[in-house]
């Protein structure tokens, strides 16, 4: 008989290696950037790191705080009402009962897949948006387990934990590509002598290798918010077979032909499972494995 998990315990450990994997980053950019700086004049880095943050920061924070505008209209979602979307509108107002957070906005894409997602900077902020196929497939049991799994996401703050991933991931690529740009041009003092050629050869691996680390690293950070907002989940509803349920139907579909067209490739990561079902596993995933998932849920 495989182990018991408790929802407390995978909460608290999602949370740990997310900071953990925050933190990595942060170390990875400190280290590029040193090596970087190795090779050219330090002056012309400082300028070049506070060239990078300002525009990291600056265009990250636009698309924060218009997140849910942006996603909602990438969707065409509608807006949930109270009468014709009463079996949606119930199960929010159970999860924001359970999960003592307000009502999020509520919104619905026309697609015949089940899937949904969450966004907004907070809680005061946060939108909701389940597909109609959601609502027509899923039972009250299925569909509060949805609604719980993204309203953790709310409670947990994972678009501001994204937020930052983001801005650290942009900061190292813009840094790479003004360094491996400045060399192309002869901007900068590069160091010469033998052991200057091998640390430019150094910094150039790490120009060209580090966005694509900082990448994986923040699709790992993607796929413990999932984990965690599941584990959440079953501590908002106390009842693990609903979401368990819910994955096992969104497992056993497919999108068809007109829908592709309704699911932007940008938003996929937003969603509860990703749309497309890709099948890049592992590091290149924005989602766990719907499989690994359901086995977790079956053991709490």
């Amino acid at each position: 008989m495989a182990e018991r998990i408790s929802f407390h315990d995978e909460i608290r450990k999602n949370k740990i290696k997310s900071f953990l994997l925050i933190v990595v980053m942060f170390v990875f950019f400190i280290l590029v950037g040193w090596i970087i700086a190795l090779a050219v004049d330090p002056g012309f880095f400082f300028v070049i790191m506070i060239f990078a943050t300002i525009f990291s920061v600056v265009y990250v924070l636009i698309s924060y705080y218009n997140s849910d505008k942006i996603a909602l209209a990438s969707v065409n979602a509608r807006k949930a009402s109270s009468e014709r979307d009463r079996k949606f509108w119930n199960a929010a107002e159970n999860m924001s009962i359970a999960s003592g957070l307000p009502m999020p906005r509520l919104y619905v894409m026309e697609s015949s897949q089940i899937n949904a997602f969450a966004t907004g900077r907070d809680p005061q902020h946060a939108v909701i948006c389940v597909t109609s196929g959601a609502m027509e497939k899923l039972d009250k049991q299925e569909l509060e387990g949805v609604i719980a799994h993204e309203m953790s996401h709310i409670a947990n703050y994972d678009m501001r934990f994204m937020t930052l991933t983001a801005v650290m991931v942009g900061l190292i690529s813009i840094v790479a590509q003004i360094f491996l740009r400045s060399l192309w041009f002869g901007g900068g003092r590069k160091r010469e002598g033998k052991g200057g050629v091998v640390i430019i050869i150094i910094a150039i691996i790490a120009a060209i290798l580090a966005p694509l680390a900082a990448q994986l690293v923040s699709l790992a950070i993607s796929r413990k918010r999932e984990f965690g907002a599941d584990a959440t989940a079953v501590k908002f509803t106390r009842y693990p077979p609903g979401l368990r349920r819910a994955l096992i139907k969104i497992n056993e579909e497919h999108l068809s032909d007109e829908d592709k067209k309704k699911y932007p490739q940008a938003a996929a990561s937003l969603f509860i499972s990703d749309p497309f079902k890709k099948k890049v596993k592992g590091l290149f995933s924005t989602h766990p494995s719907i499989d690994v998932r359901i086995g977790k849920l079956e053991r709490m």
